[in-house]
């Protein structure tokens, strides 16, 4: 195979594609009412900071792999691929981490949110 050859199909696969897609959108819309809801009610749950956290981890996670498949075609940078897939798969999970001690141990996110607004 060569460098300017047609990129090959790859075979037909549902759970990849529209199933794939409609959960990315179940995920970004189900971020919009967990942004606001807090705010409307007038009350912090921290039930509902943690879902919000986890959604905005897999959106995130979600955009940055769409950005390494897109940019780094494993065609031409496999050990590139593959570095940067194990390095964001990485990331993901100390952001994570990172968000999950700030839930628990601090004040969480629609908190810090809450107090920066009124400061």
């Amino acid at each position: 195979m060569h460098l300017n050859d047609a990129a090959p199909v790859p075979p037909a696969n549902p759970s990849h594609g529209s199933y794939h897609w409609t959960f990315e959108r179940l995920v970004a819309a189900g971020i919009v009412p967990l942004t606001v809801a807090p705010f409307a009610a007038g009350s912090l749950n921290p039930t509902t900071d943690a879902i919000l956290c986890a959604l905005l981890l897999i959106h995130s996670h979600l955009g940055f792999q769409v950005l390494v498949t897109d940019y780094i075609p494993k065609k031409r940078f496999p050990t590139a691929r593959k570095g940067f897939s194990w390095g964001l798969n990485a990331v993901t999970a100390l952001v994570g981490l990172g968000l999950y001690e700030f839930e628990t141990n601090d004040v969480g996110v629609t908190e810090l949110v809450s107090k920066l607004w009124h400061a």
